[in-house]
């Protein structure tokens, strides 16, 4: 196929790179040429804000759209004077109220998500302009992605503190769950829309499990070779001053994801290959949030600190 992928240079889009181009296709990159380009790929060098005539008159088989977030960009791109049989969004489960019923189903109601805001709205718009435009186009909502390539601070914070020999300070009693999807799975599951054009143009995606945060950081470390020790944190201590997660559990239904692909990655193998590139690759994660900052100089007891 000749694909365009939005993006290409970082965790999702630079995955989805490296797969497609592994399996032979012709991969096109559209971004602003601020980072390293993955190998092999055909590299269009705009702003998808301004794209003037950079795609007019190129055709593609496939467009996956992994760096939309607004109504806009989903509109400049079709504006373009590109052409393409097939179109994936990659949007998010934060178009979900997070007071809708759960797990959520693609049949629910969407709209405005406290925990996530603008970010969640932006999304269900983009969404929306493109079923309008694009009825044929696929829309896929996943939770936490995770794996290779991942360049923000989640699996890496654990990872961290496991290679430092640390505690672990968890939120409360560990119990909020979380769901995630592996990039990987991203990948195939595209595969799988394109080879077989389902009835349905929306899917929520994920691993039909969720699991607890305390479930989560273990296998984190046990991904790095090392045991845990957990400190519980009290409510009354915020989140996000010290874990990598908002205090937000939700659940998605897969069902449908799971008819056309009943199986994932186990999260633990996906882990332990998460940990194996990022040793490796510790400057990969950018932003890193101050989590060992906060917990050395609001938590950690004398006895915590690192060997």
């Amino acid at each position: 196929m000749k694909i365009l992928i939005t993006g290409g240079t970082t965790f999702v889009s630079q995955y989805a790179a490296v797969f497609f181009i592994s399996k032979g296709n012709a991969v096109t990159v559209l971004n602003r040429g601020n980072r390293p380009q993955v190998e092999g790929a055909a590299h269009i060098n705009c702003d998808r804000t301004q794209l003037g005539d950079c795609l007019r008159g190129k055709h593609f088989d496939l467009i996956l759209d992994i760096t939309a977030y607004t109504e806009e960009h989903v509109k400049t791109l079709l504006d373009s004077g590109i052409d393409f049989d097939d179109y994936i969004f990659i949007s998010s489960s934060a178009v979900y109220p997070e007071t809708n019923p759960q797990p959520f189903t693609e049949e629910q109601p969407c709209g405005y998500n406290s925990v996530w805001g603008d970010y969640g709205m932006n999304k269900l718009k983009a969404e929306q302009y493109l079923q309008a435009q694009v009825p044929h186009a696929y829309i896929l909502r996943p939770p936490y992605f995770y794996g290779i390539y991942e360049n923000l601070y989640r699996e890496a914070f654990p990872f961290d503190c496991a290679m430092q020999d640390r505690t672990f300070y968890l939120p409360q009693d560990g119990s909020m769950k979380l769901q995630f999807f592996n990039v990987s799975d991203l990948c195939r599951f595209v595969e799988i829309l394109i080879a077989k054009h389902p009835e349905h143009h929306v899917f929520n995606v994920g691993n039909r499990e969720a699991v607890s945060i305390r479930e989560w950081v273990a296998l984190c470390y046990k991904a790095a070779g090392k045991p845990v020790e957990f400190v519980s944190v009290g409510k009354e201590i915020p989140q996000r001053e010290y874990f990598c997660f908002y205090d937000y559990e939700y659940v998605l239904d897969v069902g449908r994801q799971n008819e056309l692909m009943p199986d994932t990655v186990p999260l633990e193998q996906g882990l332990r290959e998460e940990f194996a590139w990022y040793r490796n690759n510790l400057n990969s994660v950018y932003r890193r949030k101050p989590y060992l900052e906060y917990i050395e100089n609001n938590l950690e007891l004398p006895n915590d600190k690192t060997n």
